[in-house]
């Protein structure tokens, strides 16, 4: 709630904030339409079948669930595929410059980092530990525990 101007959703108030505060996102057309077009890639695509994954691994999905485990898996492993491809010679997934994009992409990537489903990718795990060893990032993780009383690790 921004002075009563509401936003809902993740992505849609990541770019909110970003464009408001003009950082974080290109100003230019081609290069904001990269960074929504990576917002939207990094919630719909890539974190669908990992959420769908983890919730069958902690048993929150139903009988016969298990059975389309497999499936999410080689839907993962395509999208994480195209990820590491897309990382070739970059830093960043949507420009040169660390975006919201980013954000949302190593916030998606990072529950799953341990997973023997992303360490085939070498490229997409460099890109990770860069987002979140930002000075930033930790600072929003220090805050975010400090704020719901918690230990860094347990959200982090």
């Amino acid at each position: 709630d921004d002075d009563g101007f509401v936003v809902g959703e993740s992505g849609a108030i990541l770019l909110y904030i970003a464009e408001k505060a003009g950082k974080l996102i290109p100003f230019d057309f081609s290069g904001c339409t990269q960074v929504v077009q990576w917002c939207f890639a990094a919630l719909a695509t890539v974190e669908r079948p990992l959420f769908e994954m983890s919730m069958i691994g902690i048993g929150v999905r139903g009988p016969g669930a298990r059975e389309g485990l497999e499936s999410l898996r080689k839907e993962a492993s395509r999208w994480l595929g195209g990820l590491e491809r897309r990382l070739e010679g970059r830093e960043w997934i949507a420009s040169d410059q660390f975006t919201v994009a980013d954000i949302l992409l190593a916030t998606v990537i990072r529950a799953e980092r341990d997973a023997d489903l992303i360490k085939p990718y070498p490229r997409l795990n460099a890109y990770c530990a860069r987002a979140l060893a930002r000075p930033e990032w930790q600072r929003t993780l220090k805050f975010c525990a400090e704020r719901q009383g918690v230990s860094v690790a347990d959200i982090g």
